[in-house]
């Protein structure tokens, strides 16, 4: 069962990383924490065409963070030939098991299935996210350290 100061700690994170949604699911409950009330106010604020001709100002400021997150998107947008490892949950993107060690795989390591990839670490856990097929990996999107997001490409493997 999670306390409230972990779900208060969830909450904030839904709101800073501005999140549509989270779940969670833990021995015998589910918690689901929606942002998209946050999005939709935004929306509306940049919504009028003709607001954002005559106060260029007014809308540039809150389109700056939807652009850069559709801009990521795209630059990471994983090659279609390749099997994509996705996070399995919100948190922070490590390559290593520490600052001072090498990071777990690099472009061209090949992998087995259950080989340990990168931690991703969500609420001061560190997760370890296993490769789930065999293959060589091909690309690694998030650079270390970056916040990823529920489904977000992590690898890219050529499969063997």
């Amino acid at each position: 069962m999670l306390t409230f100061e972990q779900i208060k700690e969830l909450v904030e994170l839904v709101a800073s990383r501005r999140l549509h949604a989270l779940e969670l699911e833990r021995a015998g409950f589910t918690l689901r924490i929606s942002g998209e009330q946050t999005a939709v106010r935004e929306v509306q604020i940049a919504a009028p065409a003709v607001a954002a001709a005559t106060q260029p100002a007014a809308v540039a400021t809150p389109a700056p963070a939807p652009v850069a997150a559709a801009a990521a998107s795209a630059a990471a947008a994983p090659r279609t030939d390749l099997h994509v490892v996705t996070s399995p949950i919100v948190g922070t993107f490590y390559a290593a098991p520490s600052p001072d060690s090498p990071s777990f795989v690099k472009p061209g390591d090949r992998v087995r299935k259950g080989q340990v990839l990168c931690i991703v670490e969500a609420m001061k856990l560190m997760n370890e996210i296993e490769c789930d097929a065999d293959g060589v990996v091909a690309e690694i999107y998030p650079k270390n350290g970056q916040p990823v997001e529920y489904g977000e490409a992590l690898f890219g493997l050529e499969r063997d």
